[in-house]
């Protein structure tokens, strides 16, 4: 069964929290305590969401930090998977 593409979850955190309360970029990075460029850095999908960024995120705004890291981990799953291809290992085989 093909895997579909999971959003990155800046993408969500974008459009679900940030956008869906009407905060401008620079708001959201005040009201979490972090820089400007951090976050958008995450909302563009240049960075992966850490456990710091998903802890602060659950507190200002709600979403369990499980959920937001269970995203990134999906992402990351689907990533790794389509360049499975090119990873190269040697199965390992007991001599047992």
């Amino acid at each position: 069964m093909p895997m579909h593409n999971p959003p990155h979850p800046g993408h969500v955190i974008r459009t679900e929290i940030i956008e869906a309360n009407g905060l401008t970029v620079t708001d959201a990075a005040k009201v979490l305590g972090v820089s400007r460029q951090a976050l958008s850095g995450l909302l563009n999908t240049k960075v992966d969401l850490t456990g710091d960024m998903a802890l602060r995120i659950e507190k200002a705004f709600g979403p369990r930090m499980e959920t937001l890291m269970g995203m990134q981990s999906a992402y990351d799953i689907f990533q790794a998977r389509q360049r499975a291809c090119k990873i190269n290992v040697r199965r390992y085989r007991s001599s047992n």
